[in-house]
């Protein structure tokens, strides 16, 4: 029955404490090994260093300390019967010294009962059982019985199993085993004497010791359970507090399940092996001869099962570290580079031209020779002859076509000029296309809005109806060179719609860009009969060009 209230009450400290830390960060919850203010002053030189590149490994962060409660079973192996379980407690102090080792100190507590369930005679020489004797020979046959506290403290080495993961960041619980030494003082009582009497274990039935639960009932009846006589002591060992000291080995292991970055909970096993005692029930005579009692070599042993809740304390802290894992940067590193530093990729360029050999569609060009962001060859006036071996550079659109050097042939000079007016205006009339719109583009966009297609549809059936009129498509700024690239993008915009879209030739239009005196925003269409210009202009800054 105590057991389970002792269970109640630590369901009930877990609850509260969910509910007191839930709301809390638990120190430097998502911690990052760049953040400086967790790394203690002392590897404050190796952080710069490693944050400077001069260094490959971050400094290790300050973790937090554990504070541990936990209550559970207690039990003793020895000689009598364990009346199993006893009742054990302990606290502990747990300090990481990386992310697999930590030290633990642990103060416990341990209370127990044990019973035979049979008689025994050898106890001549244990000084409990004295009063039975009859001139120095056992009377009758006795039930073995003791009642133990225990009270320990060890320094143990903490090894964690499973926070260094491979495939996945974290998890909600941790796996550890542990070892070290330490020392217990005990205190042994048995209940020998029915107040200042010895009790007639002769009164059991005989038949009882065939049925347990009779024979628990007749020792009840018979023994008062008042532990009232002190249990055996090895004369030879030492004592602490009046009471026999022994060093311990203890070893076990253990689950702990995380509620939060402050709050989890713990489910362990712990196995203590004092040095060579045997009277950790209060007798070390088993044999059943009266005339030769022979000391046994089991030495005693003790265990404690327990559930525990622990606290993380420390601020300016992460979490303690065998709840994270030390992969995390590395394999954050490696998917998303944020600190290393990458090498300068080397691509292939043939031909020297600044475009590498997989985004070249002319991977051959001669050195020297200026191109595009696409590795073409530039043509700046549209004549088919590359600028390397273009002699004019810029031949107007009515010198065209051009020889193999890239030279045009003019039309007629001056004296011409009278006649070819005359045919405009006279013979073959006058354009009289009339006004057209100005299209408005958005902030720096170059995309054509519905609104003005629509208006351009208006403008190609006007361009269809007036096949003697040239179309001048005029976009204006020209500061630097953004808004050079913009505005032949805009002129660039709207020819190509009307050409590809609604099926005017390409011949008709003149392509102006970067003028003065205009809206930056706005590409104007006008008469451009009376006026010279290339149909189609390279873009002047390829490598700005928006889609």
């Amino acid at each position: 029955m105590a057991i389970k209230k002792y269970l109640k009450l630590f369901g009930l400290l877990c609850l509260f404490g969910s509910g007191v830390f839930a709301q809390e960060n638990g120190g430097a919850a998502g911690y990052s090994v760049y953040d400086s203010s967790v790394i203690p002053s002392k590897r404050l030189p190796q952080h710069t260093e490693f944050m400077a590149n001069n260094y490959a490994f971050p400094a290790k962060p300050r973790n937090q300390w554990e504070l541990g409660a936990k209550v559970g079973a207690f039990a003793i192996s020895s000689d009598i019967r364990s009346e199993f379980p006893g009742f054990g407690a302990a606290l502990h102090v747990r300090k990481a010294l990386g992310y697999v080792f930590s030290i633990r100190g642990e103060l416990g507590f341990g209370t127990t009962k044990g019973q035979n369930y049979t008689k025994s005679s050898s106890y001549i020489n244990n000084p409990v059982w004295q009063p039975y004797l009859n001139a120095g020979v056992p009377s009758q046959p006795v039930i073995y019985n003791y009642k133990t506290n225990i009270y320990d403290l060890s320094f143990q080495a903490v090894g964690s199993l499973n926070n260094i993961r491979f495939h996945r960041a974290k998890t909600g619980f941790n796996a550890f085993a542990f070892l070290g030494l330490g020392g217990m003082i005990y205190d042994v009582n048995v209940d020998a004497l029915d107040g200042n009497n010895t009790y007639d274990f002769s009164s059991i039935p005989p038949g009882a010791y065939k049925d347990r639960k009779q024979l628990r009932r007749a020792i009840k009846d018979l023994m008062d359970g008042t532990y009232e006589s002190a249990g055996e002591k090895d004369p030879l060992k030492p004592e602490v507090f009046g009471l026999p000291f022994r060093p311990i080995f203890v070893f076990g292991g253990g689950l702990q399940f995380k509620l939060n970055n402050r709050l989890n909970l713990t489910a362990e096993t712990k196995f203590s092996l004092p040095q060579k005692t045997d009277l950790l029930d209060g007798n070390q005579w088993q044999s059943n001869s009266t005339t030769n009692p022979a000391q046994t070599r089991d030495y005693d042993t003790y265990n404690f099962t327990s559930l525990g809740i622990n606290v993380a304390l420390g601020g300016k802290a992460v979490e303690p570290l065998w709840w994270l894992n030390p992969l995390d940067y590395a394999y954050n590193e490696i998917n998303q580079p944020r600190h290393m530093k990458l090498p300068k990729p080397i691509l292939d360029d043939a031909d020297g031209d600044g475009v590498t050999d997989q985004f070249d569609n002319e991977p051959n060009t001669p050195a020297g020779a200026p191109v595009d962001a696409h590795g073409v060859s530039r043509d700046t006036d549209g004549d088919g002859v590359p600028d390397y071996r273009d002699k004019e550079l810029i031949t107007p659109t009515q010198c065209q076509p051009v020889d193999a050097d890239g030279v045009g042939k003019c039309p007629p000079p001056d004296c011409c000029k009278v006649i070819d007016s005359l045919m405009q205006y006279g013979i073959r009339g006058r354009c009289n296309i009339g006004d057209l719109p100005s299209i408005t583009f958005r902030g720096r966009s170059v995309a054509l809005s519905n609104d003005a297609r629509a208006l351009l549809a208006g403008v190609a059936q006007k361009i269809r109806d007036n096949s003697e009129c040239k179309i001048a498509v005029v976009g204006y700024c020209a500061s630097n060179k953004a808004e050079q690239q913009v505005s032949w993008d805009r002129v660039n915009a709207i020819i190509n719609y009307l050409v590809e879209r609604e099926g005017v030739s390409s011949d008709r239009f003149i392509f102006k860009y970067g003028q003065e005196g205009g809206d930056c925003n706005t590409v104007d269409l006008r008469d451009g009969t009376q006026e010279d210009g290339p149909t189609t202009v390279p873009a002047p800054h390829p490598n700005l060009r928006r889609r």
